[in-house]
């Protein structure tokens, strides 16, 4: 899908939310949304604009330093938490596991986006989904989804 504005973002964000959160096929655990893009592609700022449609209240922006952040999730949707991971400094899935990884992702009433999942890749749960952001120069992105 492509994306030439935040409006475009924003219809891309709601429509892949209708059909995740909305599926009836039941989950073993927490829905876990991997992004993958270059520096600056649009990962979190599509997990800022995830994090509204969801009604979350609180200003979203990237856990770069702290790793994780929490929010309580404003609207149903079958899930209580997002949490989000920004995985841009770590080395490898161990390093997640002193957070509380294996709970989080064993919890049906999470929705955990990480980005940068290549670099934890050995702990991502294989019913993960994944969303490639590609950006050009002139600030165009195009989303695959996997």
């Amino acid at each position: 899908m492509i994306s030439k504005s935040i409006q475009d973002t924003e219809n891309i964000a709601k429509s892949f939310l209708d059909k995740v959160l909305k599926n009836k096929k039941p989950r073993e655990g927490a829905l876990v949304i991997c992004l993958s893009g270059e520096l600056g592609a649009g990962k979190t700022a599509f997990t800022k604009i995830v994090s509204k449609v969801l009604g979350i209240k609180h200003k979203v922006n990237s856990p770069t330093f702290v790793v994780m952040k929490k929010y309580s999730i404003g609207k149903t949707y079958g899930v209580k938490f997002l949490l989000h991971f920004d995985a841009y400094r770590l080395n490898n899935g161990a390093e997640l596991l002193s957070l509380g990884w294996e709970e989080m992702i064993k919890d049906k009433n999470n929705l955990i986006i990480i980005e940068w999942p290549e670099n934890v890749k050995d702990i991502i749960p294989h019913d993960a989904l994944y969303i490639n952001i590609l950006s050009d120069e002139n600030g165009v992105r195009n989303f695959e989804f996997k």
